[in-house]
């Protein structure tokens, strides 16, 4: 029986893989994209690919992963409906002139991602980790109710340790103290580190834990926000996570640069929203029982409109893509965009050669070193066809870009978790800061141009330079970029 399998190794492998290849087809038919992909990994790991399918393709659309309560489930119904019908009745008066220009992006964000828009913010910009989290730790040392987190990677280092202390603090002064970590991008962290956080009266989950050790099936699915609010009146969005890496402390990387938000006003309410339903999720401890005190009344501390607008693996629809594909369509001079990893679909790189063939000034910030080899590759294998048209891609040398940033004429902007890839658009958990505003718009262009003095241009003619063996790795990598 054994020879007769050695003998026949192929022709059975062969036979296993076409009803496995015709399950794959049938389950992603939405996506022809993402099928090709697959199928390319059951042709190349036989009889194991299917297996590494079922771990990595699951379809969470089609499952409802957050629950609302009936009361909760009208209260946001009335409220999207109510904004809906203001919009509709051009019955909202703009604090920015500007922002008047976006309004059908806000009413797409409202009407498919339930996103408020509110116009009564105040936004703070961080470019750097030890800016950032002076802040943070200055804000928590101030908190008086509760203080909830949300990082993707946490790591037991220097900052690490005193944010935990500064918690620790607070909770000791029974300030409500939640931290919520993204079970693999935190794999390496010891459940230890938290002991005395929850010795303390602190609350620690995990996103989507293993419950086999060493075997998660939802490793595809990352919780990648990052958020903090304190006292429902302080929040925190953007890039950076917790690891001294992120305070430039890291050899291999250097200067971490990163681009973060703190919000005060209505907006914070929303986030604290986002964050409600990711903590019941993952905690069997509910924050509804006292949710009328984490949405305590708002206060209107600026005038900058702010949507957010989150998207993940349970949603049909790509929220963060679509906006990002609407900023693009309604610019008419340029468009700025910061991202560490550049793998769009056919959609948005359709947006950005159309922009590019229009006369718009379209400029593209990444990474000059890689962090992650193989999306590096990839990234390289889409900016061939818009270097050819026009774009102009700038590498950044001071350090590692990890900012993920979008402004599109100086008048609207986009910060959050989100990368310019397929992954963060469709697998990932991820929740952006749409800005409309034009001096925080402005705000970020400057940046953008200022970064661009630490930055090299890759031009076309040097584009087209690149070996044989890099073109055949990228092209290599581009079949898998779907999955990546």
């Amino acid at each position: 029986m054994a020879d007769f399998f050695l003998a026949n190794f192929v022709t059975i492998i062969t036979i296993i893989n076409i009803p496995l290849a015709i399950a794959v087809m049938f389950m992603e038919r939405r996506n022809v994209g993402v099928t090709w992909a697959w199928l390319m990994v059951l042709l190349f790991l036989p009889a194991v690919g299917f297996v590494v399918y079922l771990v990595f393709g699951q379809n969470l659309s089609k499952k409802k992963l957050y629950k609302l309560n009936k009361r909760t489930k009208e209260t946001m119904t009335a409220l999207i409906e109510q904004q809906r019908r203001e919009f509709r009745d051009h019955r909202i008066v703009f604090n920015d002139d500007a922002a008047e220009h976006y309004a059908d992006l806000i009413y797409m964000n409202l009407t498919s991602g339930f996103a408020l828009y509110t116009q009564n913010n105040n936004v703070d910009i961080f470019t750097n980790g030890p800016d950032k989290f002076e802040a943070l730790l200055a804000d928590i040392g101030r908190a008086s109710h509760h203080i909830h987190l949300m990082y993707y990677i946490v790591h037991n280092d220097g900052i690490g340790n005193r944010l935990l202390d500064a918690l620790t603090e607070k909770a000791a002064q029974g300030v409500k103290v939640r931290f919520l970590v993204d079970d693999i991008g935190s794999s390496l962290l010891s459940r230890e580190f938290f002991h005395r956080l929850v010795q303390a009266g602190g609350e620690v989950a995990y996103f989507f834990p293993s419950k086999i050790p060493y075997l998660n099936i939802r490793v595809n699915y990352r919780n990648h926000r990052k958020l903090v609010i304190i006292d429902g009146q302080i929040g925190y969005i953007g890039g950076f996570n917790v690891g001294d890496e992120y305070m430039g402390l890291n050899k291999r990387f250097g200067y971490w640069r990163d681009t973060h938000l703190r919000i005060t006003g209505y907006a914070v309410l929303q986030m604290q929203a986002h964050y409600m339903l990711d903590w019941n999720l993952a905690s069997s401890k509910s924050m509804s029982r006292d949710v009328l005190d984490l949405f305590p009344p708002a206060v209107s501390t600026g005038s900058t409109g702010v949507q957010i607008v989150s998207s993940g693996p349970d949603q049909t629809l790509e929220q963060i893509k679509n906006a990002y594909i609407k900023m693009i369509h309604s610019a008419k001079k340029t468009i700025y965009l910061q991202t560490p990893y550049f793998i769009p679909d056919e959609s948005l790189l359709n947006a950005l050669k159309l922009a590019v063939l229009s006369g718009i000034d379209v400029r593209i910030m990444l990474p000059s070193k890689p962090d992650h080899k193989m999306v590096y590759w990839a990234t390289f294998s889409y900016l061939g066809e818009l270097l050819e048209e026009g774009m102009k891609c700038y590498l950044y040398e001071k350090g590692f870009l990890h900012a993920k940033a979008l402004v599109v004429d100086g008048c609207v902007a986009s910060v959050g978790t989100a990368n310019v890839d397929i992954r963060s658009f469709k697998l990932n958990f991820e929740v952006n800061a749409i800005l409309y505003d034009t001096e925080t718009a402005l705000r970020l262009k400057r940046i953008f141009e200022d970064d661009m003095q630490d930055c090299t241009e890759l031009t076309y003619e040097q584009y087209k330079r690149r070996s044989k063996l890099e073109r055949f790795r990228e092209s290599c990598v581009r079949l898998l970029s779907p999955i990546l």
